[in-house]
């Protein structure tokens, strides 16, 4: 480790630069603390529902997928969990501006591009906090040209301030690129993996995954895939048979799908992926989030 004298040498930087740096290291691996602390009650489990279809809206019917995904809660309520269904069609959100591309530290917890407050949206000011509060999260989506949906994937995207991000070292000016890349340069020279919160700080860590995918044809192995890669480098915990694809035909018209994808089979299903998500929350929240080991200095 280097001295305060080495690291300034390092990276061309003043004592005051450092204090800010240190700041933000010692707020990281308090929030690493507060996360490892054993959780009690309920198992709470979180509903997302990628659907932008609603019955009061052009479509004039409800989501089959998010059907099915109310029926995985009401079966996860019936094992003792506590339950939120999250429509996202119903939320302000905005895009992601894709300034973790820049460096890591461009982009921040809580997301700096619409800051908590009337400059935020609610994925800032309301959707971050129920993510972190979860145990478990069942992600919903149809299949839209074999992919996951369009406010799923904005959700997602947005998703990035809770994996790895941190405070901004200057809150003044959140975006100063130049400082932004040093602070990713101090990270990369303290780091410490004995020492969580130390470098950067994965919020999904240890969280139980489900997966619900509703389709008219092909495409449920992209769009589960997609889920599955994006969420497990998040952090998130997969138990088997963590995910269900309901699955129409082509030789049908479309105004069959929801007799078919919610017929008695596909509802059996998501009372098996409710058992299995609950299982695996159940086995998970003995062990501290941040045991998972990940690089702490991961781009």
């Amino acid at each position: 480790m280097l001295s305060d004298r080495g690291l300034m040498e390092k990276l061309g930087i003043d004592a005051k630069t450092l204090s800010m740096f240190k700041r933000v290291r010692a707020a990281a691996i308090s929030e690493a603390k507060r996360m490892a602390k054993p959780k009690k009650g309920k198992i709470k489990v979180l509903g997302i529902s990628g659907s932008a279809r609603d019955k009061s809206d052009t479509a004039a019917e409800d989501s089959n997928s998010e059907a099915l995904l109310k029926e995985c809660l009401s079966h996860c309520r019936g094992m003792g969990a506590s339950t939120e269904l999250v429509p996202i069609r119903k939320y302000d959100i905005r895009y992601c501006k894709a300034c973790y591309s820049t460096t890591n530290t461009q982009c921040h917890f809580y997301c700096s591009c619409y800051p908590r407050g009337k400059n935020g949206d609610d994925m800032t000011n309301i959707l971050y906090d129920k993510i972190i509060a979860a145990d478990a999260i069942i992600f919903a989506t149809p299949v839209n040209n074999f992919k996951i949906s369009a406010p799923l994937a904005d959700f997602l995207d947005r998703c990035i301030s809770l994996d790895g991000s941190l405070k901004p070292a200057n809150p003044d000016a959140p975006k100063d690129r130049e400082l932004n890349i040093k602070h990713m340069k101090f990270i990369g020279l303290t780091a410490d993996q004995k020492i969580p919160g130390s470098g950067m700080l994965r919020r999904f860590l240890g969280k139980t995954a489900g997966i619900i995918v509703t389709g008219h044809e092909a495409g449920a192995s992209l769009a589960i895939s997609n889920l599955f890669l994006a969420l497990n480098q998040f952090g998130m915990v997969f138990p088997p048979f963590s995910s269900m694809y309901a699955m129409s035909s082509i030789c049908n018209s479309t105004y069959e799908d929801k007799r078919i994808v919610l017929g008695k089979c596909f509802m059996e299903e998501t009372k098996l992926l409710a058992e299995n998500v609950m299982r695996c929350a159940k086995t998970s929240r003995p062990v501290k989030p941040t045991g998972w080991a990940y690089d702490y200095t991961a781009d």
